[in-house]
């Protein structure tokens, strides 16, 4: 995997060669492995805007994803080579991740998705209903 930078400041990509393991019957992406596909690239996202998972945790918040939306384009097939992006949408009140999954040699689109994170307390579990200030001061914004 290789990591580009994308044009957002808030966006990352990350390109892949599909494996055999992530084959179906049908010798075609199994549709669930997209969801795979989603946490690398939100990975390479986090990493991005230095605040991935352990740095969440040390913060003191979770980000459970809590909706997904996915839209199957195009299948990918064995040793096809993807690009991963993802790019942050939404931040006040939730992690509002946007993906595109294309075919690196040709640019065609072959997935788009959403995923929702909302921030949740580690030390009482509760859900905040405002993103947490460290997150604005990860994106470089002002806190509201």
């Amino acid at each position: 995997m290789r990591k580009k930078n994308a044009t957002s400041p808030w966006a990352a990509e990350v390109e892949m060669q599909v494996q055999f393991f992530d084959l179906d019957p049908m010798e075609i992406v199994w549709h669930g492995n997209y969801v795979k596909y989603l946490e690398v690239a939100r990975c390479a996202l986090l990493d991005h805007i230095n605040y991935n998972y352990v740095q969440m945790k040390e913060s003191g918040y979770a980000w459970p994803v809590i909706d997904m939306q996915l839209r199957y384009i195009a299948p990918a097939s064995f040793g096809q080579k993807l690009t991963l992006r993802a790019e942050i949408v939404e931040w006040e009140n939730r992690l509002k991740i946007d993906y595109m999954i294309t075919d690196t040699a040709t640019g065609k689109r072959l997935n788009r998705a959403s995923t929702t994170q909302v921030a949740v307390e580690i030390a009482n579990g509760e859900m905040c209903f405002v993103s947490p200030a460290i997150l604005f001061e990860k994106l470089g914004v002002p806190v509201p």
